[in-house]
């Protein structure tokens, strides 16, 4: 294993939600897949050393807060992928999962 590799740290809840949300949204509007593509270059720039963590989490917040907080992102991702297999399938023990996990419960109990 590479040291680049080894040292990668786990993304933050907050970058999770995002990915996720750009992710899932980006072909239903030109502007998911505009904010997609900036914040996947920010962080080319990051590993290229043209720019720093910082002002990648700083943007990350930034788009974040744009479409209503973590919560509202959390929220939007999973009523996503709900709606469009009938369930949510990511598991794991990180805040991002957790959180997606009660909405998942949420949103599920109410069908």
């Amino acid at each position: 294993m590479s040291k680049s590799t080894e040292n990668k740290d786990k993304p933050s809840p907050e970058v999770k939600a995002l990915s996720l949300f750009l992710m899932a949204h980006k072909s239903t509007s030109q502007n998911y897949k505009e904010k997609s593509k900036r914040i996947n270059k920010l962080w080319t720039q990051v590993g290229s050393g043209g720019t720093t963590k910082e002002v990648y989490l700083e943007e990350v917040q930034n788009i974040l807060d744009s479409f209503g907080g973590y919560d509202k992102v959390v929220e939007k991702t999973v009523q996503f992928y709900i709606d469009k297999t009938g369930e949510w399938k990511l598991t794991g023990n990180d805040k991002f999962c957790q959180d997606a996990q009660k909405v998942a419960d949420i949103i599920l109990e109410k069908k």
